[in-house]
C-alpha cells in the first residue's frame, strides 16, 4: 500500500464519513442563511476530518498502551489493527498521530483568524474530546453523551458559525436530531462489545445501563430523532420528509434492537464485519439519514424554503 492507504487503514477512515456529512449539514444551513465562503469550507472539512481521523488514532494507542486490545479483543476481529499487528512501529504510529493533529489544529487556526475568537473556544472543546473520550470518557460511561455533543451541536452549530451564519433555533434543533445518529453508532459498538468491556472494566453506558435498557435507550433516541423531525415539518419545513427515505435501513435497526445479538454469525451474514452487530446497522442508518437530510436541505434551498 501507500502512504495514503496506509492512513487511511491506520485512522479508520470510513467512519470518518460521518463527521464530513454533519459539518455539511451546518454548511448547507449557512447557505440557507445567503452565508458561504469557499476558502472557510475547505479548512472546516479538512480540519474536523483530521480531527476525527486522530481521535481514531489516539483511541488506538491508548487501548493498546493499556493493554485494553491485547489478544482477541473485539477491536482485532472486525478490523485491522496496526499496532497490536505490529505494521508499524510506535514511534512511527504516534509521528502519524501528531502529524494528523497538527494538520487539524492548522485549520483551526486558519478559521480563527477569518472567523473570529469563537473558534479558540471550540478548538479548545473539540481538542478536549479528542485526546480524553478513550480514557476517562469512556471508561465512566460519558463516551455516548461525548459523541451526541459533537457530531450534534459542536460539529453542526459550529460549522454554521464558522461559514458567517446565525444558529438559529431551526439550527440547533436540526443539529441536536442530526447528532443522535452517530451516537447510535458508539452506543452500538459499544452494547456489540459489552461483555468483553465489562470484562476489562471499561465502563460504557451498555455496560453500566444492561443489555436491555441500552436497546431501549436507542430506541428511545430514535423516537426523538423522529419526534422532532416531525415536529420540524408541521413548522413549516416540508423537505424534512425526505429523510423518510432512511426508513428501510430504520426498520432494519429497530428490528434488530428488539433482540439480544445472535451467539454466532448468521449464514447470510457478512463475514468481513462480524462480529460488528448493532454497530453496522447503526452505522447503515446513520449514512442514509445523512445522505437523506442533506438531499432534503439541498431542496429547500434550492426551492428558496429556508
Amino acid at each position: 500500500m501507500n502512504w495514503l492507504q496506509k492512513w487511511l487503514v491506520m485512522t479508520r477512515a470510513p467512519v470518518l464519513i460521518m463527521t464530513i456529512c454533519a459539518a455539511l449539514v451546518g454548511v448547507v444551513l449557512a447557505l440557507g442563511q445567503d452565508s458561504f465562503y469557499l476558502d472557510r469550507l475547505i479548512a472546516l472539512l479538512t480540519g474536523l476530518t483530521f480531527a476525527h481521523a486522530t481521535n481514531n488514532l489516539v483511541n488506538d494507542w491508548v487501548d493498546h498502551r493499556q493493554g485494553v486490545d491485547h489478544d482477541n479483543y473485539f477491536r482485532r476481529q472486525y478490523g485491522v489493527h496496526v499496532l497490536e499487528d505490529r505494521l508499524v512501529s510506535e514511534g512511527l504510529f504516534l509521528a502519524v498521530t501528531v502529524m494528523t493533529g497538527m494538520v487539524a489544529i492548522l485549520c483551526a487556526f486558519y478559521l480563527y483568524q477569518v472567523a473570529g475568537e469563537a473558534v479558540l473556544y471550540l478548538t479548545i472543546a473539540g481538542s478536549f474530546f479528542v485526546l480524553f473520550y478513550t480514557w476517562p470518557l469512556k471508561h465512566y460511561g460519558l463516551g455516548e453523551l461525548a459523541v451526541l455533543l459533537v457530531w450534534g451541536p459542536m460539529i453542526v452549530c459550529g460549522a454554521c458559525f464558522v461559514m458567517g451564519a446565525g444558529v438559529t433555533g431551526i439550527v440547533a434543533l436540526i443539529a441536536l436530531l442530526s447528532g443522535i445518529s452517530p451516537t447510535l453508532v458508539i452506543f452500538g459498538k459499544h452494547m456489540d462489545k459489552r461483555n468483553q468491556d465489562a470484562a476489562k472494566a471499561i465502563h460504557t453506558l451498555p455496560v453500566i445501563a444492561g443489555a436491555l435498557r441500552s436497546r431501549q435507550i436507542c430506541l428511545g433516541l430514535m423516537a426523538l430523532q423522529w419526534a422532532m423531525l416531525l415536529l420540524l415539518v408541521i413548522d413549516g419545513n416540508p423537505w424534512l420528509l425526505v429523510c423518510l427515505a432512511s426508513t428501510p435501513a430504520l426498520f432494519t435497526l429497530c428490528r434488530s434492537l428488539m433482540d439480544e445479538a445472535p451467539k454466532s454469525r448468521p449464514d447470510n451474514y457478512p463475514a468481513d464485519i462480524w462480529p460488528i452487530w448493532y454497530a453496522a446497522m447503526s452505522f447503515r442508518y446513520t449514512r442514509d439519514f445523512y445522505l437523506a437530510l442533506l438531499v432534503g436541505l439541498a431542496v429547500a434551498l434550492a426551492s428558496g424554503s429556508f
